[in-house]
């Protein structure tokens, strides 16, 4: 029990050993840069640092900036900084024996660290710091002898760190990972580990390669080899006095006090355990000063000095209780009880052998209750295993009868084919017919806006400024009920009856009522009767320029909608110049006008006509009266398609 306890001291301290030289003079700085910053956030960071610097050597400071960055970073909602207190303030409790609170500190800071690497891309700083936390509770769970629990910590914290390559962290993963190894008794799998991150930290020139070289004496060490274990002892001894590492150093000594007392060597063993003890003291580590104190305790004890003895043996228990490690408390009451006997005091001396004896019974209970829940354990991986076979006996049953199953789908399938590719080959053409259509709408929109913005334009430089706003007025009315519809493959006839009346109102007061115009629709035609948008428009549009307007005297344009024989006809009717005469006066501008209407228009009566397998025609001539030309009728007979 006593070699455990020196594992949990040798654990923590790879966790958090101290990277940095010249340590006052980095606190001095950071003192006078917090005096003068303003912002909140450096602030926290700056607290974050001094609480980091000062955890080795001045822990009640630690503590204090720590509990300042985290209290900062609530107050302006900075997460990240909050963080880092967490895991600061959680060392600190680590370092005076309080892994409760430490263990709190740490899930705390895991879930933030969490939340902001899943909403970051680049989240290396974060990473990081859940890396960090990971870590931190893989010490809490080793203090507690959940090893698997630990060792899954440790990993994560590793992946993590060879995620964002970062060596110096990937060794103290490796050692802290070879300590549990250790704490289970692998050495051989320990001491791998402990070599693997020497490696790392010679190549980086890190300055935690004196506690790897600890770790590596102590697994020496307790393979009988005292002098393989010196050597390595003896460079970590002479690589702690390069830098500021007190809690490693002081386990270094207690260790080096073990060697000399095996060695027989009383006087050694008693300075190295002084040396412990003393910087133990210097960092409040009460953890490691137990320890020490037991030590000299028991070395007083053999040399029969026993009221020396008690004061460190009593002071060692006083410790021990106060930070509750059951496994230093059984020893070190087992120790006084034994020294109130030597002294004569009998009373006392029962008094402490009962409690050593409860604190026994508790450990054998913790030991109990450790082989209780890894033969759960087990039985669950067993149960799993079992499971795992009966999944794969199923699974395999399920291959054979799903390949049959395959087959007769096959089989299925290829009767199918042809029917589901001819099917296929309809609804293809159906969804090509409609791209079609959509294209033409765009061919036929820019046309139109086109004309309307040429009307805007003369109307403007012919009737001035109050003329032209209600003219665009009314164009943007127009354009509201163009762009709503024409959008769709057909639309309402009273939304394409108001879309014309808007129209014409427009070249009635472009053209100073050079014409008259009616629009109308007989009984037959039904409400949700449609007609693809702006079919009528163009033939509108040309009835007015080159049949009205070159007319001397004032025309007229009639829009009837009607229905006859399963047909929705649509005629546009004007009393203009004709067809004839119109080509006649323009005949290369009007020409190409008419046809470029006239064909867009064509294609998309043959597009409907395939989408719907119905009938769709236009009909153009002119109008005589007496052998004379009195304008000019168009005539479109649509298939009649209702409003879904």
């Amino acid at each position: 029990m006593k070699t455990l306890i020196k594992t949990f001291l040798l654990l923590f301290c790879l966790a958090y050993s101290p990277l940095v030289l010249s340590q006052n003079s980095t606190l001095d700085s950071l003192r006078r840069v917090i005096r003068i910053t303003k912002i909140d956030t450096a602030k926290v960071n700056i607290y974050n640092h001094l609480a980091f610097e000062m955890k080795e050597s001045h822990i009640d400071s630690s503590f204090y900036y720590a509990v300042k960055a985290i209290s900062l970073a609530r107050k302006i909602h900075y997460t990240f900084g909050e963080a880092n207190g967490e895991v600061n303030q959680g060392n600190t409790y680590i370092i005076t024996g309080d892994y409760g609170r430490a263990k709190k500190c740490f899930l705390s800071a895991q879930s933030i660290f969490q939340k902001l690497a899943d909403s970051e891309t680049d989240n290396k700083i974060f990473k990081t710091g859940l890396a960090r936390s990971y870590a931190s509770l893989g010490v809490i769970f080793s203090q507690e002898s959940n090893y698997y629990v630990a060792l899954e910590n440790y990993q994560k914290a590793l992946k993590l760190y060879q995620e964002t390559g970062q060596k110096s962290n990937i060794s103290k993963a490796y050692n802290n990972i070879g300590v549990v190894y250790k704490s289970q008794g692998n050495n051989p799998k320990a001491l791998e580990y402990f070599k693997k991150a020497l490696q790392l930290q010679e190549e980086t020139g890190e300055q935690t390669v004196p506690v790897t070289l600890t770790n590596i004496g102590v697994i020496y060490a307790e393979q009988h080899q005292p002098a393989t274990a010196l050597t390595y002892y003896q460079k970590a001894e002479r690589a702690f006095a390069k830098i500021n590492n007190v809690r490693g150093h002081a386990l270094l000594n207690n260790y080096m006090g073990d060697y000399y007392q095996q060695q027989h060597d009383s006087e050694k063993a008693k300075t190295y355990y002084n040396l412990a003890l003393a910087q133990y003291e210097s960092i409040q580590n009460k953890f490691g000063a137990s320890l020490a104190l037991y030590n000299l305790g028991q070395l007083y004890s053999d040399q029969q000095k026993y009221p020396e003895a008690m004061v460190y043996a009593q002071k060692s228990l006083d410790y021990a209780k106060a930070i509750g490690v059951l496994d230093q408390t059984f020893h070190s009451e087992k120790l006084v009880s034994e020294l109130y006997g030597s002294l004569n005091n009998p009373a006392q001396s029962l008094i402490h052998y009962k409690n050593y004896i409860a604190a026994r019974d508790s450990i054998t209970n913790q030991e109990n209750n450790k082989k209780f829940v890894q033969a759960e354990m087990n039985f669950e991986y067993q149960k799993r295993e079992a499971l795992l076979t009966e999944q794969n006996k199923r699974q395999t049953q399920f291959t054979v009868f799903s390949i049959l199953g395959a087959l007769l789908l096959i089989g299925l399938i290829l009767l199918f084919y042809n029917r589901q590719q001819v099917k296929r080959r309809l609804t293809l053409q159906k969804e090509v017919a409609e791209y079609e259509q959509k294209a033409l709408h765009l061919q036929m929109n820019p046309h139109f806006v086109f004309n309307c913005l040429g009307s805007i334009s003369s109307f403007i430089v012919q009737n001035g400024t109050d003329s032209a706003l209600k003219y665009l007025s009314k164009f943007s009315k127009l354009m509201r009920l163009t762009l709503e519809y024409s959008k769709g493959a057909i639309i309402p006839i009273d939304k394409e009856i108001e879309s014309l009346q808007n129209y014409l109102e427009l070249e009635q007061l472009r053209f100073h009522n050079k014409f008259d115009f009616s629009i109308q629709s007989s009984d037959k035609v039904e409400f949700n009767m449609g007609l693809p948008p702006l079919l009528i428009q163009p033939f509108v549009e040309n009835a007015i320029l080159h049949g009205l307007v070159p007319k001397e005297s004032k025309g007229k344009i009639d829009v009837a909608f009607d229905v006859e024989n399963g047909q929705l006809i649509c005629t546009i009717t004007d009393d203009g110049i004709g067809i004839s005469k119109s080509k006649q006066m323009k005949a290369h501008s009007v020409q190409a006008h008419q046809s470029m209407a006239l064909e867009i228009t064509k294609k998309r009566l043959e597009i409907m006509e395939a989408t719907i397998s119905k009938s769709a025609q236009i009909d153009i001539q002119e109008i005589e009266i007496d052998h004379e030309i009195a304008g000019t009728k168009v005539t479109l007979r649509l298939p009649i398609q209702y409003i879904q």
